[in-house]
């Protein structure tokens, strides 16, 4: 593959529309490279039996898989850790979806077999993501994972890679007055929650405040990038990655500044490979991909995943959403975890 030209760092115009199909593998890629270097209904979470206080020191975090209940309650951890000390987990409704962090010493929990994990809706939405490798691009995939879901509705996805530019609020305000809490999944990388805070406190307050609800989507802990490099050379497929640390870093670093992880993972620049989608799946997490990215002028369906980034670095993408959103008769906003 050749390596691609960034006019985005130079201030010439990003490409509006896609051209032929192979070329649009290459665009597409560099739509995620511009975009990520640069920067209906309420989500659904779980209802914690037993929440787990703020302020704790996160260590000793680590994946698991256990079968847990508290009274009537069943979940599944896949995360234990201890928080200020006392240990904790990170559950999963394996039905809704819904994540919640809790005190382990409100739950029974005893080592679950991964069968068992398949029979639920969890584990179907795990394995149906597995299954969708994307388009091959030359030694990588582009596109794996979960890129849309059944029914009536969209789901509206915002990637925040790293970026030195702020938050794209005035789009994020826009939704947050449609006049009921607007369903909106962040895909949000470690670095971007380093060097943003207030952007992410100005975030959390929307989420308390029930203008947002908000899922919140592993987008990894460095989100790594090579402008020199080609992309099935890139992103998490860069020599020396540590897999483990994308993934269990991002959801760590999630924690410490006061967010619950969901269940999904999404690989940055859209790039993967089979070893990296058998990966995210062992980590009990369903890949997310998409099938309307805005900035490359696809347009939303039924059940379309809506991929815009809300980093600063995407004019077109975030201008595209706010006339999808002023469209009379437009398809409703749904919460990501009903996509599966």
């Amino acid at each position: 593959m050749r390596r691609i030209a960034l006019p985005w760092l130079t201030g010439r115009p990003r490409p509006g529309r896609l051209p032929a199909v192979a070329a649009s593998l290459v665009l597409s890629a560099s739509l995620a490279l511009a975009a990520c270097l640069a920067l209906g209904a309420p989500a659904v979470r779980a209802a914690p039996a037993c929440p787990l206080p703020g302020g704790g020191a996160i260590a000793s975090y680590r994946p698991v898989l256990l079968s847990c209940r508290s009274g009537a309650q069943e979940r599944i951890a896949t995360r234990a850790f201890t928080s200020g000390g006392a240990p904790a987990y990170l559950l999963v409704d394996p039905g809704s979806l819904g994540t919640s962090l809790e005190s382990a010493s409100c739950w029974a929990c005893a080592g679950m077999a991964e069968e068992s994990v398949s029979a639920t809706r969890f584990g179907r939405a795990i394995a149906s993501a597995a299954a969708s490798s994307g388009v091959p691009t030359g030694g990588s995939s582009y596109n794996a994972g979960l890129v849309s879901g059944g029914g009536e509705g969209v789901f509206v996805t915002a990637d925040l890679c790293p970026s030195h530019r702020p938050l794209d609020r005035a789009i994020l305000e826009r939704m947050a007055g449609l006049g009921e809490p607007a369903p909106v999944a962040l895909a949000i990388s470690g670095v971007w929650m380093s060097e943003h805070p207030g952007d992410l406190r100005w975030l959390q307050e929307r989420s308390r405040n029930g203008e947002l609800a908000i899922t919140w989507v592993n987008h990894s802990e460095t989100h790594r990038f090579v402008p020199s490099l080609t992309e099935r050379r890139n992103f998490m497929l860069l020599p020396g990655t540590d897999v483990e640390r994308e993934i269990l870093g991002g959801e760590r670093r999630m924690i410490e500044h006061g967010l619950t992880p969901s269940v999904f993972f999404r690989f940055p620049g859209l790039v993967s490979d089979p070893s990296l989608l058998r990966q995210v799946a062992a980590h009990h997490l369903v890949a997310l991909g998409t099938d309307a990215w805005l900035a490359q002028g696809q347009h939303p369906r039924a059940g379309s995943i809506v991929l815009v980034h809300m980093n600063g670095n995407e004019e077109s993408g975030v201008a595209a959403l706010s006339r999808f959103l002023e469209k009379p008769g437009r398809p409703r906003l749904r919460p990501l975890n009903e996509a599966p």
